[in-house]
């Protein structure tokens, strides 16, 4: 790969934060970036801002990602207009920070379906046409919940768990079949619109920069396949761990 990597990208997820910075850098290296969201609106505004910032072509996506139909829906639509993806990332996630004497059963099934759930349709559906082909690079954003089970965030834990060992059975599964799954540990906080406030106070450093985050993950689908990466940790220098 180089840098004009050509190909087709789907960002599943994309906010304003991570996932504009991955549609910016793919887009940047010479992809075709499917953006996708469970918000119309909100992928068409990622999708014009891209094109604006880098010239290339990016398309806003409806998708639910918890929905084996809508995904399906999703796949084929891309395919059918842009080409079939040669990078997909999982990057949609539920968030729940509460005491486990207060989480309520359908809280902790709502974050799961989002953070879990939603990976798992998506991979599996990405996975049946990856390895019908023979190659391709499917990439889960992770959290520091992947790997430890911090006070209050049992209920997020619970599925960035169940993520993370989704994605070491899928790469064990899929990379015989030339199919490259890894997933980026982001262990910090993302700046962004929701975390703009926060700078002033803790300093721009503390958090993490979506487009230097979107380089490795770039760098792992241009990754040779006699060295891949499974599992990557990414935070800001002065982050305590």
């Amino acid at each position: 790969m180089n840098e004009t990597d050509g190909g087709v990208a789907v960002v599943v997820g994309a906010g304003a934060g991570l996932g504009a910075g991955l549609a910016r850098r793919f887009a940047s290296a010479g992809m075709a970036v499917a953006v996708a969201s469970r918000n119309p609106r909100g992928a068409e505004a990622i999708a014009v801002e891209v094109e604006r910032a880098t010239r290339g072509a990016a398309h806003g996506y409806p998708c639910d990602a918890t929905d084996e139909n809508a995904v399906a829906d999703l796949l084929n639509r891309v395919s059918g207009e842009l080409g079939e993806p040669d990078l997909v990332v999982y990057n949609a996630s539920g968030f729940l920070m509460k005491s486990i004497l207060e989480i309520e059963a359908d809280e902790l099934v709502a974050e799961w379906n989002v953070t879990c759930l939603g990976g798992f349709i998506v991979g599996r559906e990405v996975a049946r046409r990856m390895a019908k082909r023979g190659g391709g690079t499917l990439i889960f954003t992770g959290a520091t919940a992947c790997y430890k089970g911090s006070a209050r965030f049992a209920g997020f834990a619970i599925g960035k768990f169940g993520l993370r060992a989704l994605a070491q059975s899928m790469a064990r599964e899929l990379g015989p079949k030339g199919v490259h799954v890894a997933l980026v540990n982001i262990d910090g906080e993302i700046n962004g619109p929701a975390h703009a406030h926060e700078i002033p106070e803790k300093g721009v450093d503390a958090l993490l920069d979506p487009d230097a985050i979107a380089e490795t993950y770039l760098a792992i689908h241009r990754q040779h396949r006699t060295a891949w990466t499974h599992e990557a940790d990414l935070r800001p220098a002065i982050e305590r761990w």
